[in-house]
């Protein structure tokens, strides 16, 4: 048609101006991306949330980025990992969850997958180290499939992770958090003997 593209400082764009101005985009674009992993790193650092609040805890409004223990959510995290212990499977225990009405984080229902996770990236709330004091930040990194273009999640090594003590935040005793994380390490139920 004929239509040219007119910079206001530029002028006309030519190949050599979209190109350039394309590559300074995704450059600006990628140092902004280090500006805020270095930022959210600094946070996790002071002991404040980089992201939202997991289950039992909501935002402290006096204190921007940190939490307050809700009580209510607290009992039921501290049942969960009692229950686990005592032998009861996640799915189990997801199940009681939900015939008793109890909220969930998201959604509609308990799943095991939630109280689970995934053990190696420490997801699941029986894996969470914040109920245990333990402020974990950057376990994983988003990276884009060439092929399809999808956000796929991958796993971070543990010496990229920026974890900082909260005691204020333990909602589970430390021995029985350990003792939970023993139990999935092994691999295996330690369950109740019945005779």
């Amino acid at each position: 048609c004929g239509v040219e593209i007119r910079g206001v400082h530029e002028g006309p764009a030519n190949t050599v101006l979209v190109g350039l101005r394309g590559l300074v985009g995704q450059l600006f674009r990628e140092d902004n991306v280090h500006k805020i992993r270095r930022g959210l790193a600094g946070r996790v650092k002071q002991g404040l949330s980089a992201g939202g609040a997991a289950y039992g805890y909501h935002a402290d409004p006096a204190k921007k980025g940190g939490l307050v223990v809700n009580d209510l959510e607290a009992e039921v995290v501290r049942r969960i990992f009692d229950e686990f212990i005592e032998g009861s499977s996640p799915r189990a225990i997801a199940s009681r969850l939900n015939r008793e009405g109890i909220r969930p984080p998201r959604g509609k229902n308990w799943n095991a997958s939630t109280l689970n996770g995934n053990q190696a990236r420490g997801t699941g709330m029986i894996g969470n180290e914040l109920y245990n004091g333990r402020l974990v930040w950057n376990k994983v990194r988003m990276v884009r499939d060439p092929d399809t273009g999808r956000r796929l999640s991958r796993t971070n090594p543990n010496d990229q992770r920026e974890v900082a003590s909260v005691p204020e935040y333990r909602i589970v005793p430390e021995d029985v958090f350990d003792r939970v994380s023993r139990i999935r390490t092994a691999g295996r139920r330690e369950r109740p003997e019945f005779s």
